[in-house]
């Protein structure tokens, strides 16, 4: 129980962070391209009560750190209305991938801090471990969140990046594979393939938080 506490506290301040920033990324772009639907609905805001989804924020998270794993959810998608897009194709493309460049950008700033603290906040500081691993949590949960969300397949932003160069019944064909999802997400599971999919993402982040490293030494 202990550790399934310090896991949650360590992992929910980032976790929290990243799906916040990754909608708000969604809302403010489609604000951009002339969409002010989200903005209209309240979810243009960095507050996590606007994005929280029972299942998504609280309880799939909560089943994925009992299991032993790092915290994993979503958020409430942020509503749009693409007909209020001048340039749909372009804007749906950045729209799409703005949650995920979010997230990165999220990633790269707790990388430099994460080093920044290791180096010189001082070992014996009280407030060193949870921030440290506060710190690391974010990055490793950033990074999931953006490759996953990359995914090109229905309802993921990937997807809809990709529907953005195709033709309206191809796109449509496309986005109805979207009733076969907890499939696709069950058979990535079980056969591991997200690691293989992760594992570049995953040596690209070591190498940033290296990268500081040196800087910092």
């Amino acid at each position: 129980m202990e550790e399934f506490i310090l896991r949650v506290c360590y992992s929910a301040p980032g976790f929290l962070m990243a799906i916040c920033l990754h909608e708000y990324g969604h809302a403010w772009t489609s604000n951009k391209f002339g969409d002010n639907t989200a903005k209209a609905h309240g979810r243009l805001s960095l507050n996590p009560a606007a994005h929280y989804d029972l299942f998504g924020t609280i309880i799939l998270p909560l089943i994925f750190a009992a299991s032993g794993m790092g915290i994993f959810g979503y958020a409430k998608p942020v509503p749009v209305d693409a007909r209020n897009y001048k340039n749909y194709r372009r804007a749906i493309f950045w729209v799409s991938f703005a949650g995920p460049i979010a997230n990165l950008i999220l990633m790269i700033l707790s990388a430099f801090f994460f080093v920044l603290l290791k180096t010189y906040l001082p070992k014996d500081f009280f407030l060193y471990e949870p921030l440290v691993n506060m710190l690391y949590f974010s990055v490793n949960i950033n990074v999931l969140l953006a490759v996953f969300n990359l995914i090109p397949f229905p309802p993921l932003d990937g997807s809809r990046m990709v529907s953005s160069f195709l033709s309206y019944d191809k796109a449509r064909f496309y986005e109805s594979l979207e009733r076969y999802s907890f499939l696709f997400f069950m058979i990535l599971w079980m056969t591991h393939a997200f690691d293989y999919l992760m594992y570049p993402a995953s040596v690209a982040s070591s190498g940033i938080v290296v990268l500081f490293s040196l800087m910092f030494s």
